[in-house]
Formats: C-alpha cells, structure tokens, sequence
C-alpha cells in the first residue's frame, strides 16, 4: 500500500508538453497512474516558480537541518528497528552526516546560485557570456535500506539547494525509518513542493512510468539497470549510485595492527551493509599471516569474544539479506568468526581464508559481516586482478611506503580510493561521492550535490546594435569574411615555438 505526503485530491491536474496546465476528464490520471497526479502537482509548483528564490530554499534546508534535531530520538529508536543501529554509527553516518550536508549548503549557497561567467572571444568581446544555474524541474529521489536516512537526505539536500521539487522514495525494506519520513518530513517541508512516497517495487515500478526532470537513484547495479531503462523512456537524465566488490590491498610493509584495527571498523560498520566497505582483502600469503592474527585481537577487542551481546555490531536487515549472506559463509575457509543465528539476523564477524577467485564471495558484492582474504604473488597480481573485474566503488590500500599506495592509486581504477584507511573518503564533503562504470554514474555530496541536480544553462547577451560587425558572417559569404570571423573566434595554442 502506497501513501503520499500531500492530499491525493492533486491526482485530477496533468499537463501538455509544452507545460501548459490542462484538466483531463475527472479520474483519467488516477486510472493512467496512481502518481500521475501527484507528480503533475509538483510541477506545477515548479512552473510557479516559488522554488527558484534563494530565501525559499534556505528556508527548506533550515526545516530539514530542525527536522533532524527535534526528531533525532525518534530516528536512533528507528534506525536500531530496522538495523539494530548503535546510536554511535547513527549519529555518526547518518544524522550528523546529514546536517553536515544541510549547514555546508546553507553555508555556500550564495556562491553556488551566482552566474558564473566564462571567457569571451573577440566576437563576444562586449556581451555578457555566463553559465546560468537552473534547476531541473521535478526530480525523483529513490533510496537504499542500509543508510536510510543519509542516503535519502544528503541527496533531497542537494535538490533543494539547486531549487528542485522532490519526490522521495525511501526504501520499504528499513521500514520503520521510511515510516517516519513519510510522517514526519512533510510536517518541516513545504508539501506542495516535496512529496514521500511509500511502498515496495510496485509502486516503484509505476513511479518511474512517470516523466520526471532528474532521477537520483542508490541500489544494486541490477536495480540500477531497470531505473536507467525506465529513464530512458522519457530521455531522464540520472545518477546511478551503486556498488561492487571493493578491493582493499595490504602491503607487507606496513604496521599490521594499525591495518586490522582500520579495516575491522570500515567492513563491519553497520554489519558489512556499507557500499563503499572492503568486499575482500588481497595480498600475499606471507602478508596474510602476519594480518590475521591482528584481525583477531581487533575483532575481539571491539566487540568481545560474543560479538552478539555487543551493543556496538548490527544486524542484517531482514530475513532473506541474511539467506544471502549466510551462503557465502559456504567459500572458502572461516579462520575467524562464522557463528550465525537466524532468528536475530545475526551473522558474527567473520574472515575467510583459501577462497577461490570463482566462488561466490569472489563473485558477487557480499554486503554483509564477512571479509575474505585472496592471496595473490605480489602487487604486481594484485594490480592485475583487481584491473579484470568491473572497477569498484572505491579502492584501498595499506603501506607504510607511500610509493606502494601511490601505485596502486595510479594503476586501479575507482569511484573512491582511500590509502590506509577505510571509509573515511567519504567524510570530506569537499571530495565527491560516486562510482565509475558499473559502480555508477555521476557524483554528490556538497556542491557536487548542487551541481548534479542543477542544469548548468549557456547564456549569452549580446547588444541589438553594432550591426556593421555581426554583418561578417551574413551571405553573400566572401573569403574575405570567412578569415575576419575566423580571426574573431580562434583559439589559439600556448607556448609553441616555430623555428623558421
């Protein structure tokens, strides 16, 4: 069952393609689509223009930056429901994540919506030639269950900043989250301008039968695939954040304690369900014998020797997330954890050893507790098999010799990379967030939120007089004509110098 935060009288409005408004025969929209109505509603809150002001959209991200402090509580109980969430990794990756993201927009905006002027050549030399920022119009956000909160609002913050009207898609799958922001935000936000839609992959499927202007979608890449193919329905332009198997390289000479301690963190942060997460260590037998022993006193010194009883580990979300997971514990060999319970979705932090390049853990992207070790020669292998498989979301690598992280940032390729440490890449809003091929398509987070939902317009104005000038390129065309233009519009090399 589906819900919408703005009355569903909105349904009765649709609109011609040249956006002028027109009344179909009562009930058409509703038997067309059941969103029709709703997303024409929002469109024509766009045409009105009322989001385009830079008081309106401050005034919007101010309500969001106050819906997260005064429901604050009410998202810890709800993120612990749906993930078993510490308030720790709560506050940290998802609210205070989020009104980093809010308070740096508010803080910036000024300077974002500013024309930005670019270089003239001699035939515009006295016009005014300026990128124009401009929003899109009505843009579809559809979000992930694993960080349902940042990754249905660090991207609704973007879209407000560019002074788009939203409808937002949080995932039924951390169901006690999408309920609150289905309650609760419309009562922040300006429900004639922002709409949250609930529900599972009908609804979503009927959603995206709709034209909107922008679509913003977090998932797996094969849910990626039918969002784009749906966008291309109606020529959606899109962002495509997905996932894939994150490479994390240990070098043997680094300090191994230092590397365990970073990657026990960032792979079982939220249990495993992180994207940009390690999906597998690679190095070699020599580096994994030396790694493993401080995997141990990492794992045991974070959650205690019954990582179930630590208030400090998560849960998988639901029942067939852990069917999935449990299966890989199948490959290879467990050396450290194993220990599952179904009832409570519980899968201990586990490390696998001996896995083999064609088992399924090596296969396909594990979003969950489970770290497999892949032992290659050298890095020279390393590099070589990461480079053959689809590149990932991010990368990393551990060295105590710069050279050695150096090499595997210029050899790889990634969305992210991150030497000696994990996740923390994605904490700099001054960095954009996104992956490359089938990891994603586009990038976010600070202005390059702005920037993605925003169309950057040419603009040029140029005076109705000095005629005589413009005359040049009129017919009768002359040779004569054609290099006196030519000359006005060249661009020229720097710094070549012919030897005569």
């Amino acid at each position: 069952m589906s819900s919408f935060s703005r009355a569903e009288s909105s349904i009765s409005a649709s609109f011609c393609p040249g956006g002028v408004p027109k009344r179909p025969p009562f009930g058409a929209g509703l038997l067309m689509n059941p969103f029709t109505g709703l997303v024409n509603s929002l469109r024509a809150t766009w045409q009105s223009g009322r989001t385009r002001s830079i008081e309106y959209r401050k005034e919007q991200l101010e309500a969001l930056g106050r819906f997260l402090d005064e429901k604050k509580s009410n998202l810890f109980h709800a993120l612990h429901d749906d993930l078993h969430k510490p308030a720790f990794e709560a506050e940290l990756s998802e609210v205070s994540f989020t009104k980093n993201e809010v308070n740096y927009a508010l803080n910036n905006l000024d300077q974002w919506m500013k024309d930005e002027y670019v270089t003239k050549n001699l035939a515009t030399k006295l016009d005014s030639a300026f990128i124009r920022k401009d929003p899109f119009g009505v843009v579809l956000i559809i979000a992930p269950f694993n960080y349902p909160l940042q990754l249905a609002l660090v991207p609704l913050v973007g879209a407000i900043a560019a002074g788009n009207c939203v409808v937002l898609k949080p995932s039924e799958i951390s169901s006690c989250t999408e309920r609150l922001l289905a309650e609760a935000l419309p009562c922040y936000l300006d429900p004639e301008a922002f709409a949250v839609v609930t529900g599972g992959v009908k609804e979503t499927t009927k959603l995206l039968e709709n034209k909107f202007d922008y679509i913003f979608f977090t998932g797996s890449p094969r849910v990626g695939q039918i969002v784009m193919t749906a966008a291309a329905q109606h020529l959606t332009p899109l962002t495509l954040e997905l996932g894939g198997k994150n490479p994390c390289y240990v070098d043997k000479s680094c300090n191994f304690q230092n590397a365990a301690n970073r990657i026990v963190w960032g792979k079982f942060f939220n249990a495993g369900q992180t994207c940009t997460a390690p999906d597998y260590v690679i190095c070699t037998t020599e580096t994994r014998e030396k790694l493993m022993p401080c995997l141990r006193q990492a794992i045991g010194h974070f959650y205690g020797c019954n990582p179930r009883e630590s208030p400090d580990f998560g849960r998988l979300v639901n029942e067939k997330q852990f069917q999935h997971v449990q299966a890989l514990l199948k490959c290879g060999r467990v050396a450290i954890g194993g220990e599952t319970d179904e009832g409570d979705r519980y899968i201990a932090p586990t490390v696998l050893v001996d896995v083999k390049e064609s088992e399924p853990v090596m296969q396909e992207e594990v979003f969950g507790p489970i770290l497999p070790i892949f032992t290659v020669a050298d890095l020279d292998e390393a590099i070589r098999f990461i480079n053959c498989r689809e590149r990932p979301l991010a990368a990393y690598a551990f060295s105590s010799d710069s050279k050695i992280v150096n090499q595997v940032l210029a050899c790889t390729s990634s969305g992210g990379f991150c030497g000696n440490d994990i996740l923390m890449q994605t904490t700099l809003i001054s960095l954009p967030f996104g992956g490359i091929g089938c990891s994603g398509i586009g990038k976010y987070h600070g202005k390059f939120s702005f920037d993605t939902f925003t169309h950057h317009r040419a603009s040029l104005l140029r005076s109705m007089g000095l005629e005589a000038i413009n005359s040049v390129r009129y017919p009768p065309y002359a040779d004569r004509s054609l290099g006196l233009l030519l000359s006005t519009t060249e661009v020229k090399r720097k710094g070549i110098c012919t030897l005569l």
